[in-house]
This record gives C-alpha cells, structure tokens and sequence, in this order.
C-alpha cells in the first residue's frame, strides 16, 4: 500500500485513504503541479490466484472503459500509471455521499428525489448502452452512486462493465450484486435491460429502505408504501420483471415513462379507451356531415379569421383557465400564426408559475406546429426570447413551486440559443443574447462538471463584462424587463457563489454586482403584479444571499490557508 504523504510519479501527493476493496484501494491525491485533487485507485498485481487475476483484469477494464466517457454523470480517468507491481488509475474525486449511506441514515426517500435521481440514472445508462460496442453497466445499486452537494448524481466503481458482445452465449464471469442483479446475470448473456433490471431494485431499495440482498421475497412498492404514485409502481415491476423480454427494452422507453408516469396508470388507460370510443363515433359523424362540410368551406373560412381575432383577444377579466382554452382554440385555427403562442406565454407568466404539468401541455402544442413557424421572423424570434424568460424566471419541477436553477437553465437554453443563431435583430436580440451567454456558461461550465481549472477567472471575467452590456442595454427598458434580467442575474451569482470564490473571482465584484442591481431593482416604479413578484423576491433576500456569497468565499479562503 502506499504511504500517506508519498509522491507518485513524482506529482500525486498522497493525502489520506477515502476506500478500499479486495485488491484495490483508493487514496486522495493532491496534484503538486494543478493544485487539484484527484481520487486515485491502486491495484496490486498478483501472480498466483485465478480470483486474483479475475479482479485485476475487471478494474483495468474499469480504466480502460472510463477512458473514453464523456458524460456528466460519470467519472472521468485523467492517468493510468503501471510500475509493473501496481496499477495506479488517476481519476475525478467525486464529494458527496453515497446513496446507501443516505438510506442509512436517512431512511427512504421520497418519490420526487428518487424519481430525478432515476432520470439521470436512466440517462447515464443510455449513454453507455449507445457505445459503439454498448457498455453494460451491470452493478447499478445504492452503494454506486454518488450524490454531488449540488443534486447531481455519479455513477461510480465500474469494475464488472463489459462490452456487449451479440455472438458471446454467456459472460465469461459471474459477476454483481445479489439482489440487484437480474437472473439472467447468473446464467447467460447480460445486456441492457439487465441494466434497467437492477434500476428498478435501485428505485425500490431507495423507495423502501427494504434491501433486496436480504433475500425476502419481491413486493410492490405500494404495499410499503401506499402513498407511492401508482405509475411509480407500474414502472419499477416493469423494469424487474424476471423475464428480460416483459421489461423495458431500452432506456429512451424507460425514461419517457419516468418523465410521464402519471400516463400509465389504469386510469388513463381506461380514459383513453374512452377517447378512443369518442372519437370512432366522432370519425363517424364526420363522415355524415363531410358534404355538408365541403359546401360550406368557403364561409368556414371567413368565420375562422373572426373566430382568431377575438379568442386572441379576450378580455383581462377572463379567468387564468379562460385564457388558456381561448388561446389553444386559437392555435388550432391557425398554428403558422405567432399571436396565439405570444398571449399563451403571457398567460403564464402573470400567473407567476410555470409548472411541469403546464410545460408538459405547453411543449406538445409547440412542437406539434413549430415546424409552421416561420423561424427566422422577427416575430418568432420574440416568442423564442418570451418562452425562454418563461422557463428561467418561473420554471417550477415540483407541485410545490420549488425549483432547481440548473433546470430552469437547462430549459431556457434551447430558445435563447435559437435567437442567437439567427440574429433576426428584433427588439430584444441584445438582452436574449446575453441571456444566452449566461445560460451557455451555466452549461459548458456547471452542468458538464467541468473542472474548477477549467472554468476559470477569466471566463466569469468575460460573462460580467457580457452582463454589465445587458444592465446598460435594459435600462430603458419597462420595468418587468429590467426585473426579469435582474433576478436573472442574482440568481446566477448565488448559485455559483462557492465556484467563483474557488477560482478567484474578486468577492468584491461579486458584492458590487449584487449591490448595483439590488438598488436598481429597488428604485424602479412597477405596477404590474409580475413586476412586483420578481422586485420582491430580489429584495427581500437581500441578507440571506449576501450572507451566502461571504460564506462561500471565507470558507474557501480558510482551505487554502
């Protein structure tokens, strides 16, 4: 074993043991030359034992499948040094906890955590399965996954993935978890619905608190816990089914009903059947009044124009639910036309919340007819900028109204993105823009896990510069555009208050920042209830956010010190 304070390959400092398997163990390394911590795993040959031989071949199979992943929820392999004896594999250091220890301590966990971490899970597994030969994963469990102090998760230990080979019969080594391994790992070939076997006894340990290496008998999640949803349900005894072929097939299929459970249950089925009686009746009438329709399409065609001309226009007094129906009619008549989407999305936004029920409804109305949209009008391209504004100030992923700021960035970036890219130069081009920015920051440097080296000082430099453009640029502005860029920004410098303590930004731009807009925000005379929903929730946490900022930096300079 190497010794606390021992240097390998003369730049990886050894700080303190963080784990230890049968043949590995894994220490905290400092390199002396980036000043950045690495986890690094060492492996000590062996000549004698076919086990022992067994073991080493799988974590260097392990290194050599990490090599070339790229994904943000796994780990990635920076160095592979081999001395003849022992095997030191360089890798990402993950902080976090383990989600075993979280159920340990914690006990289960609620649908809505164990329902996200599912879709990143499902997403990473996917990922490896669309490998060029697939990977199969083949230990997915509590123990193997990371939680990131942040809410993203990693997989972690990739010993026993193999590459997934159509013309092998069976797997040369039976390797896994019992409990979570599917039957077919004992016996044949794995592959990826082995995979989605062992997420779905994952859900159900993290569900339940019961551990399926206990050996007791499979139960519903439901009969734990009867206030599980039952599409939850639905889709975990799915994904356990015995029989490989009664399981999901494939991730993309898995994840749909992750993101859609409530689209499986019974009673939307029974609902559909419903629809679908309505509507062989409805295909029936048509057929008896389609003469009647073909003389009368001319006049049709007029009433349509005067049919869109008013749901568009209905009044303010209208109630939220109105509005919405109004709007969709409105759509229907014509879905080449921007004004329907335009008053659709202010809808929204003075109702102050966007929910995931209401994005879900949204998206397949706008994807049904953005390919009749004229995507490089001006027209559009202010639509594009209002839905983005939409998702990054009201975006909320629970029924709670709580959000994750990663989220809403996530689901801004695509239409701010669309108005970058074909600069249209509407009324609004420089604010989306930076907008964009800010959010393709977000993305290069946070969601992908990038290192701290990697998002650097100068980046932040060049995004407060892009910032600073905007503030100006809004100033003349109304006030709910103002606001909305405010809270924008104030919500970015609280989320990565810990990064850019890390890579030395200077706390006072941050402060000076945070100041300028907080006294923007509060001399502005505003009148709408929107305006005054984002004015309030920039001042009123004025302290908790300040507070946090000076956290994040004294924190970081007692490391260093």
């Amino acid at each position: 074993m190497a010794n606390i304070g021992s240097v390998i390959d003369g730049k990886y400092k050894i700080l303190t043991q963080i784990g230890k398997g049968g043949m590995s163990v894994v220490y905290l390394a400092m390199d002396t030359h980036l000043n950045k911590q690495w986890a690094i795993k060492e492996i000590r040959k062996s000549k004698t034992g076919k086990n022992d031989e067994i073991v080493v071949n799988s974590l260097l199979a392990e290194a050599n499948l990490m090599k070339r992943l790229d994904h943000p929820a796994l780990p990635r392999i920076v160095d592979i040094i081999d001395n003849g004896v022992t095997i030191y594999v360089v890798m990402d250091y993950i902080e976090g906890e383990s989600l075993d220890k979280i159920l340990l301590e914690q006990g289960p966990q609620s649908e809505e955590l164990v329902l996200e971490w599912a879709k990143q899970l499902c997403d990473a597994l996917s990922y490896l399965h669309q490998q060029k030969p697939p990977i199969i994963y083949r230990d997915m469990k509590p123990a193997n996954v990371m939680l990131k102090p942040e809410g993203n998760i990693k997989i972690i230990d990739f010993g026993i993935a193999r590459e997934y080979k159509e013309e092998s019969l069976s797997d040369t080594t039976v390797l896994g978890t019992k409990g979570y391994a599917p039957p077919e790992q004992y016996s044949g070939q794995t592959d990826a619905r082995s995979d989605i076997y062992a997420l779905g006894m994952t859900m159900h340990h993290l569900l339940t608190g019961i551990d399926p290496r206990r050996g007791e008998s499979y139960a519903p999640v439901r009969m734990w816990n009867p206030e599980i949803s039952e599409g939850m349900e639905l889709i975990i005894d799915k994904c356990v089914s015995p029989a490989p072929e009664h399981r999901y097939q494939n991730c993309n299929d898995l994840l749909y009903d992750l993101e859609h459970p409530e689209l499986i249950t019974k009673d939307y089925k029974r609902k559909q059947k419903r629809k679908l009686r309505l509507f062989i009746s409805l295909c029936l009438a048509t057929v008896v009044f389609l003469l009647l329709g073909l003389v009368t399409k001319i006049s049709a065609r007029n009433i349509n124009n005067g049919d869109y001309d008013l749901l568009v226009s209905t009044s303010t007094a209208s109630s939220f639910e109105d509005k919405i129906s109004n709007y969709k009619a409105a759509i229907k008549i014509y879905p080449s036309r921007v004004d329907a989407y335009i008053k659709l999305v202010e809808a929204y936004q003075d109702e102050g919340r966007f929910s995931k029920e209401q994005n879900d409804e949204f998206l397949a109305i706008y994807n049904a007819n953005k390919d009749k949209l004229d995507i490089r009008s001006k027209e559009v391209s202010r639509l594009n900028y209002m839905i983005g504004m939409l998702y990054f100030n009201y975006y909320t992923d629970n029924n709670n109204g709580g959000y994750s700021f990663a989220t809403r960035v996530q689901k801004a970036y695509p239409f701010f993105e669309a108005n970058y890219k074909n600069q249209t130069s509407f009324d609004k081009q420089t604010i989306s823009d930076s907008y964009y920015l800010i959010c393709s920051f977000y993305k290069k440097f946070i969601l992908n896990n990038t290192s701290v080296e990697e998002a650097s000082k100068e980046n932040y430099d060049e995004l407060f510069s892009s910032i600073d453009e905007a503030i100006e640029l809004v100033t003349d502005s109304n006030a709910y555009d103002q606001l909305t860029l405010y809270n924008g920004v104030v919500m970015f410098l609280y989320d990565q208050r810990n990064l850019m303590a890390q890579v030395n930004v200077p706390r006072e731009s941050v402060i000076s920042l945070y100041n300028r807009i907080y006294e923007r925000s509060k001399n502005l005379t505003v009148l709408k209830e929107q305006s005054l929903r984002l004015q309030d929730e920039i001042l009123s946490k004025q302290d908790e956010f300040l507070d946090a900022i000076n956290r994040s930096y004294v924190s970081v300079e007692e490391k260093r010190n």
